[in-house]
């Protein structure tokens, strides 16, 4: 792997086992998870790297069996990348594995096209179970996830606009900052506050921004490694 970009390895030995290609930002998690791979007879890890610009590019250079993908990603999210390769190859099929445990976070990856959702700290059989469940034609939710994903109410869905002020809200933006920033008026801006508030069950935009942050909503910026 010494001297390469991206951890890549030739796969005309493997062409009776399960390509699988690694995207994660944190590279002591990508040799772990290449090593959970390749431990199995049947898997080996034909590629890793650490950003989703660059996972398209692998995905089209050695068009793999399935994607194990994380969704903290710098540049492009996880979740957009999924999206990008499947426009491409509405076939590719994806498993997700990450910290986020939010219900949005699971929403938005299952909507994008990944087939299961494993978060990090679960027991290594966990994963390998869900690459060979998605492999065989299924899906796979832990019950967290599933449970997760049932506490999602049916008026989540938050506009384009919504969305931008509760990011801005995150940041610790005030109504008059957010307005300037938006191009929108301070009264508008107070409008969404309020339809916000009321979407999350909270009372003030502290705990707005707490529930978006344990929901994945929002998310804390991505600090380079």
């Amino acid at each position: 792997m010494t001297g390469m970009k991206d951890s890549e390895r030739g796969n005309e030995r493997h062409n009776d086992r399960t390509k699988v290609l690694v995207v994660d930002d944190h590279p002591i998690m990508r040799v772990g998870v290449a090593a959970i791979i390749n431990a199995c007879p049947d898997m080996v890890a034909v590629a890793e790297t650490g950003t989703g610009e660059s996972a398209i590019e692998l995905y089209e250079r050695h068009r793999p069996d399935i994607t194990l993908m994380d969704l903290r990603l710098p540049g492009i999210s996880g979740v957009e990348t999924i999206r990008r390769i499947r426009m491409r190859h509405p076939q590719a099929l994806f498993v997700v594995l990450t910290t986020y445990e939010g219900d949005e976070d699971i929403y938005q990856a299952l909507e994008a096209g990944a087939r299961a959702y494993v978060i990090k700290g679960m027991p290594h059989e966990v994963l390998v179970d869900a690459l060979r469940r998605v492999l065989a034609g299924g899906r796979f939710l832990p019950s967290p996830v599933s449970r997760a994903l049932a506490s999602r109410t049916p008026d989540s869905d938050f506009s384009a606009r919504e969305r931008e002020v509760l990011e801005l809200l995150a940041q610790g933006e005030s109504n008059k900052r957010i307005a300037a920033l938006l191009g929108i008026t301070e009264a508008t801006v107070k409008c969404h506050v309020s339809v916000i508030l009321m979407r999350l069950q909270v009372e003030d935009r502290t705990q707005a921004v707490v529930a978006a942050l344990q929901r994945g909503l929002v998310h804390l910026p991505h600090q380079a490694r």
